[in-house]
């Protein structure tokens, strides 16, 4: 069952996916005409999922349960990967790649590998101030707070 974002908890788990390529305007609206769809038929063992999504920088899509009313499962988080996939094939992107990283490079959204990344921080192309998004974050409390961070305050502060 689609609800708006805003009103999830705060507590609500939260997976994030990034491209490795910006999606144009036209393709996220379809993306969020997919992704709506899918989450009103989204369930976990017949028992339909309160969720929700956001669509950052057209590069990110954030899924978003409330496990307060029912918790995803190992079936319904199959579920949402095969779509993601689907979305994957459709748009001939990488979502689902953690080896890459995205930053800001002042307006700009950059998208590298890690190892590009680990060389750009050695050659002081990035610093511990870059703003890095840090998607492993859990929730939506998290994801308030600690999704965009400046690198040497996430994971990424290993390679300064």
């Amino acid at each position: 069952m689609f609800v708006p974002f805003e009103n999830l908890p705060t507590e609500s788990k939260i997976w994030i996916y990034q491209s490795n390529r910006k999606f144009s305007d036209e393709e996220f609206t379809e993306i969020e005409t997919a992704i709506q769809s899918f989450l009103e038929g989204w369930a976990a063992h017949g028992t339909s999922l309160e969720a929700s999504y956001q669509l950052k920088y057209n590069r990110f899509i954030i899924l978003a349960v409330n496990q307060e009313v029912q918790s995803a499962t190992g079936c319904s988080i199959d579920a949402s990967v095969q779509f993601i996939q689907s979305l994957e094939q459709k748009y001939d992107v990488d979502l689902l790649d953690k080896m890459n990283v995205t930053f800001k490079l002042g307006d700009h959204v950059a998208h590298k590998t890690l190892i590009d990344f680990k060389k750009m921080a050695k050659d002081k192309a990035v610093t511990e101030n870059t703003i890095v998004f840090n998607n492993l974050v859990n929730s939506i409390e998290e994801w308030n707070d600690n999704w965009e961070v400046p690198a040497g305050e996430s994971w990424h502060s290993r390679f300064f």
